[in-house]
């Protein structure tokens, strides 16, 4: 890891400082920038995606994604974790914090709209950023894509029943339009985009592509920053306006990501699997797809609602409380392996 992703912590903590002032001094501007959007997914965070995550995927080579199988037990946590267990964990946690503990000190005509938002995150976990967040672990790129990819397809089939049910209400409408194309542009675009660029660099001796991938590398860092800058900049006015309930809001999100990501990444160091997978297992769920819950929050409940605030909470704290996430898994990996039936099976196959 370079001096520079070290420090990533302190440079993201500047660019939410910078986000909330450039927002507040330059409203129209960020007006402007935020409304280029098709089906609610932001086109100028989508290119910031694309700069991120398609170096990333250009380090995946598809004929291993075959032996991603032998991972299945890795696999089979992300699945437990995000779709039977994350949705009513962050439920749980919304009626706590929200519908009780703090709810003195809430608009009393709001407290149901912010447990929906809750909830409407909790049903979305993460799409593109977890090949940020599995990079910077040093996870396994192809079982990071496949795990993506089948958490997509679940997606499309539960997302839609378990909202329903955690809301109580009999149907939920959503926007399968801004599901579809998140997909289309922060999955397909971008494997498409870095398979062709991987074959017209790679052939050789590969020193081109290595070459390619180092030079682009610190691109991907600085879109992860002037990411965080625009969705700070989007909200500035929110967070100056509200700050009381945005700090509420934050404590139940905060606990339900440290939550998640403890109960995967445990729960694959006791199952036996590689820290490589561990990573991104656990990061999977503990991020979310926040483009389909602020979407879908918005096409129920309304733009200035309660909802669409608490989804947009979860944008806010995302990246600083993930990366905090990321310096666990990197800084525990001599602990998960010490313990880990990989590391016994190693050492009485080494004996033998």
């Amino acid at each position: 890891m370079s001096t520079f992703e070290r420090y990533l912590t302190l440079w993201v903590a500047l660019a939410i400082v910078a986000g909330i002032a450039l927002g507040s001094l330059f409203p129209g501007l960020f007006q402007l920038i935020g409304s280029a959007e098709i089906a609610k997914v932001n086109l100028p965070v989508a290119v910031l995606i694309w700069l991120m995550i398609i170096p990333m995927l250009m380090k995946i080579d598809f004929a291993a994604i075959r032996e991603v199988g032998t991972h299945w037990r890795g696999m089979s946590v992300t699945l437990f974790a995000n779709w039977a267990v994350k949705p009513f964990s962050m439920a749980v946690l919304g009626w706590i914090f929200i519908g009780w503990l703090f709810a003195p000190f809430l608009p009393s005509d709001q407290i149901d709209s912010y447990i929906a938002g809750l909830i409407l995150l909790g049903a979305a976990p993460c799409t593109a950023m977890v090949f940020v967040w599995s990079n910077l672990t040093r996870g396994d790129a192809p079982f990071t894509l496949t795990q993506v990819a089948l958490n997509d397809a679940v997606m499309v089939l539960a997302f839609a029943p378990i909202v329903a049910i955690l809301l109580g209400v009999s149907s939920i409408i959503v926007p399968w339009d801004t599901l579809l194309i998140s997909v289309a542009l922060f999955i397909v675009v971008p494997v498409i985009v870095a398979q062709i660029l991987r074959r017209a660099l790679g052939s050789g001796d590969g020193r081109a592509l290595q070459r390619f991938q180092d030079n682009i590398q610190p691109l991907s860092i600085g879109a992860l920053l002037f990411t965080v800058v625009l969705l700070f900049a989007f909200q500035g006015n929110q967070i100056l306006a509200q700050p009381i309930v945005i700090a509420i809001l934050a404590v139940p999100i905060f606990l339900q990501t440290v939550f998640i990501f403890g109960f995967a990444y445990l729960a694959n160091r006791m199952t036996g699997e590689a820290h490589c997978i561990a990573g991104p297992s656990a990061l999977i769920g503990a991020s979310n797809f926040f483009e389909l819950a602020v979407a879908t929050a918005i096409s129920i409940f309304g733009f200035n609602s309660g909802a669409a605030l608490a989804t947009v909470v979860g944008v806010l704290i995302e990246v600083p409380v993930m990366l905090i996430l990321v310096a666990i898994v990197n800084r525990s990996k001599p602990w998960y392996e010490a313990g880990s039936a990989v590391t016994a099976r190693n050492a009485t196959q080494a004996k033998a």
